[in-house]
């Protein structure tokens, strides 16, 4: 199906053109006579057909109901949930009264901010409507992967430029960025419990196997986590303590670099689903790992405040690497089939 089927174009009555559709397909989404398909027009030169019901079964909605006793973190993590299992339309309604004007401004900013293809559709004194507008098929899972790896590669080498310079501007802008990686991890984890309960959509959402669900969710939270120690780094670029001496953030900074470079090789081995690439990464994350702690431990500093800068700096490296290979392991458990076939 994926490598195109050839159909023939022709012509019943006067005016309408009719072409038949893979037996295969049919059979697969147990559609019967008369059952009606939805045909969209996508660019110029494609279409596509969905049938209608299933397009009715992805049109979800939920209503959260806020009582007196309700905390607005309590809701929000209500309303993230909703969407990462897939819902459509969210419905946040006071049980009794209106809803609490800091509950709203921060539905709605944390909305704006977390959850990418939301707009609020509806806000009343007792009710806010927000529903995701962004078509499963729009952003592919691996392209929102790719825009999610760079997001946090930026943040890794400006969080270590900002501690470099104490630049506290370049810092904040690290900080503010985990957020749009939150955005991110938020939307892949939708897309993929989507794919999980509607095994018909999994190619056009850029996945070949159901199993690869799970790997892929790991490694959207290796990324995620590998964001959060950038963030960490920042933060320690705000401390206007002892400044790290130079050639120790030069090898810091040495090391980082070959990390995000294992990074991509791990994630290009994803990408292509390359066994071999998968192991070459892994080996040379272990190997920056060995080499960081070799490193770490053969220094020594005048204060015990800059001693814990740099320890805790190094910590943050060293798990960062950790989750580098941990990326590598999880690719090759999806793609272990290609060394044994060729064997």
């Amino acid at each position: 199906m994926r490598e195109g089927e050839t159909r023939k174009v022709q012509v019943t009555g006067k005016s309408s053109y009719i072409v038949s559709i893979p037996k295969r397909w049919v059979e697969e989404l147990g559609l019967k006579p008369k059952d009606e398909v939805m045909i969209v027009r996508q660019g110029i030169s494609s279409i596509q057909i969905m049938p209608k019901r299933i397009i009715k079964q992805q049109q979800r909605d939920a209503t959260i109901h806020v009582g007196s006793k309700s905390s607005v973190d309590s809701v929000l993590r209500d309303i993230i949930s909703l969407y990462l299992l897939g819902y459509n339309i969210i419905n946040i309604r006071a049980e009794q009264g209106r809803l609490a004007p800091e509950l709203k401004k921060v539905v709605k900013e944390s909305a704006r901010r977390l959850l990418m293809g939301t707009e609020v559709t509806a806000d009343s004194m007792d009710n806010i409507t927000i529903q995701v507008l962004l078509n499963v098929m729009e952003l592919s899972i691996d392209h929102a992967l790719k825009r999610m790896l760079l997001l946090t590669k930026s943040m890794l080498k400006e969080a270590l430029v900002a501690l470099n310079e104490a630049n506290a501007e370049l810092a904040r802008e690290v900080i503010a960025g985990d957020d749009e990686v939150d955005r991110f991890s938020f939307y892949i984890v939708r897309q993929l419990n989507i794919a999980v309960e509607n095994e018909y959509l999994l190619a056009d959402m850029g996945l070949s196997k159901l199993n690869h669900c799970l790997d892929y969710r790991l490694v959207v939270k290796s990324i995620e986590r590998i964001a959060d120690h950038a963030t960490s780094i920042a933060q320690q670029a705000l401390d206007n303590g002892e400044r790290i001496d130079e050639e120790t953030m030069n090898r810091m900074m040495s090391i980082s670099n070959e990390i995000l470079n294992v990074l991509d090789e791990s994630c290009l081995a994803l990408f292509k689903m390359d066994a071999y690439g998968a192991k070459d990464a892994i080996a040379k994350a272990k190997s920056i790992i060995e080499r960081e702690k070799d490193l770490m431990d053969g220094f020594r500093y005048g204060s015990d405040r800059a001693l814990y800068k740099v320890r805790f700096i190094a910590d943050n490296i060293r798990r960062i690497a950790e989750y580098v290979s941990d990326i590598g392991e999880l690719v090759l458990n999806m793609t272990i089939e290609q060394i044994l076939t060729k064997r």
